[in-house]
């Protein structure tokens, strides 16, 4: 039995991922990551950076992307539930501007595979959110850029009260008006 369930979305690229959960009256083990089965599945990344956030409900984080040095990124929720987001801005591609969703959450263990050349984000919907991610190219604070959360015609969740995005984030510019294209 393979250990990854490969996914295909409805954006070239984008996959969700559903890992074997091996379980028994302890609890469950499951692999999160193997190059290889990636690998033969297509996705050939070299991941070099971790990464960890932990949020509360409503705090959106995104939409982001480094321009000259792009990420691929593998996300998964350690605790909590999160509406992760992939919005495509790869010049020339059918589907840009287009975006992907996906409820990942520590029960459901499911994973979004996102290339480069997308801007990313995510919604807390729990109380509570702990989220991690592979990036395969390191993080340059420098080379941010970013799309405005409500721009791009994304079909967010509701959470209770207002939703929490840094000031950062509020000054990202509208997809159309957007000077910049991955040129992948």
């Amino acid at each position: 039995m393979g250990k990854f369930v490969f996914n295909k979305t409805a954006i070239e690229g984008v996959y969700v991922i559903e890992p074997t959960l091996f379980g028994d009256e302890r609890g469950y083990f499951m692999e999160t990551y193997s190059e290889s089965d990636f690998k033969e599945a297509g996705l050939d990344y070299k991941f070099v950076q971790d990464n960890q956030s932990s949020s509360r409900r409503g705090v959106l984080r995104g939409l982001h992307f480094q321009k000259e040095h792009p990420q691929a990124k593998l996300v998964r929720v350690l605790s909590g539930e999160v509406f992760d987001v992939a919005v495509d801005l790869r010049e020339g591609s059918p589907t840009f501007g287009k975006w992907v969703g996906e409820l990942l959450s520590a029960d459901n263990h499911k994973q979004l595979m996102i290339p480069r050349g997308f801007a990313h984000g995510f919604l807390v919907v729990s109380e509570k959110a702990e989220f991690a991610y592979k990036c395969d190219e390191f993080y340059h604070p420098e080379d941010e850029g970013g799309v405005m959360y409500d721009s791009a015609g994304i079909d967010w969740p509701e959470v209770e009260g207002e939703l929490i995005l840094s000031e950062k984030d509020l000054k990202h510019p509208k997809l159309a008006e957007l000077n910049f294209k991955f040129k992948l």
